[in-house]
């Protein structure tokens, strides 16, 4: 039996108390980052790779189903809107398609040739990266694309949670998050999602870092589509330049991008 479907280390869950369940469900989640920090290494070397492949053209396919395809889409969808970059550079998919977001498809996960033809319709390149993202490692969906896709000479990685899986044996970059029994026998949702979770943020994040997306430690690019955002980027403008807020909001109107702000006061 895989880590990921042994029982839990809690019994007789319904007959605990309130305080006692989320006593113990915050003990088991204070593991997780102590876990991700044990695989830095992994993480680095896939995110070096990605970002070779980047500064040549190339984008990041996330692929997975259930709770971890979410995740992949949620990191993919929030890469626009921090770092400026198109929708179509951090892309994810999901078994089952888009309604598979909010609402389980069944048996979506164990079709290992449907992956490959959702991303067919985005016609990927050698100079892509696809990460395949399954608390289990033997999701057939993810293993499926991930197969095609190294036979396509994409850059192929994985986020899973059980060690020596099929998924990590069939990529080049394997990140292997053991978190041990999930509270809830099964529920990866949980430690393992939240390991998923973090790992994919500090793929996105290194990666736009390394891009170019930051300067300093801000996000210059971000859109500013609402007033928080819009006032978070005068800010910005006032820490950068030394202006008042009167002269960043003239500037930042003038130029309705941060970074193009900054770097007009500077050249000025």
């Amino acid at each position: 039996m895989s880590i990921t479907e042994s029982s839990s280390s809690y019994q007789n869950l319904e007959k605990l108390t309130l305080s006692e369940v989320l006593e113990g469900i915050n003990k088991e989640d204070q593991k997780v980052a102590l876990a991700v920090s044990q695989k830095l290494d992994q993480i680095e070397r896939l995110i070096e790779q990605v970002v070779l492949r980047m500064k040549t053209g190339g984008r990041i396919f996330y692929i997975g189903a259930g709770t971890s395809g979410r995740l992949g889409i949620l990191d993919a969808s929030e890469c626009p809107p921090t770092f400026g970059v198109e929708n179509d550079l951090v892309i994810g998919i999901i078994a089952g398609g888009d309604g598979a977001i909010r609402k389980s498809v069944e048996f979506a996960e164990d079709d290992g040739q449907q992956a490959w033809k959702d991303l067919s319709a985005y016609h990927p390149m050698a100079q892509d990266s696809l990460i395949g993202v399954a608390a289990s490692g033997t999701t057939p969906y993810v293993l499926g694309g991930l197969r095609e896709a190294r036979n396509q000479g994409l850059l192929t990685g994985c986020i899973v949670c059980n060690p020596d899986s099929i998924l990590a044996q069939n990529v080049e970059f394997p990140i292997e998050i053991v978190m041990g029994p999930e509270y809830v026998t099964g529920s990866t949702r949980m430690k393992s999602g939240t390991a998923q979770k973090l790992v994919l943020n500090m793929i996105s994040t290194a990666v736009m870092i390394q891009l170019g997306r930051v300067k300093g430690n801000k996000m210059v690019d971000m859109q500013l589509s609402n007033d928080k955002l819009i006032d978070r980027g005068i800010r910005m403008i006032i820490m950068e330049t030394g202006l008042d807020r009167a002269a960043a909001v003239s500037l930042l109107n003038s130029h309705v991008s941060v970074r193009k702000a900054i770097d007009a006061h500077n050249k000025s």
